[in-house]
């Protein structure tokens, strides 16, 4: 089971809240839903989110994302964390990237 739908199972009214919220940001119309796409994968992989990097790479993929989005994306977090991102996230992402459709 995936740390979401353990979220959803143990406390299901909050996660009814929490799929609002993000259903609020997806329909801002600042950004097109690759780019926020991609700025959610660069915030998670300066924090060393792998798994969300799993997740939302697929994601970005299906929105357009490229292999080198992806990758700078990635790479530019060393500006913010050093190399704690590209160590943890980059080999997942391009991982995800090559094998997702």
């Amino acid at each position: 089971m995936n740390p979401l739908e353990i979220f959803q199972k143990e406390a299901p009214e909050v996660a009814k809240a929490f799929d609002g919220l993000i259903e609020s940001l997806k329909a801002t119309t600042g950004l097109d839903a690759k780019t926020k796409q991609l700025v959610y994968i660069g915030i998670k992989a300066s924090m060393g989110d792998t798994t969300a990097i799993y997740y939302h790479v697929a994601m970005a993929k299906k929105l357009g994302a490229t292999r080198d989005e992806i990758k700078d994306t990635i790479l530019i977090t060393l500006s913010v964390c050093g190399l704690k991102g590209v160590a943890t996230c980059l080999p997942v992402a391009l991982d995800v990237f090559d094998k997702a459709e």
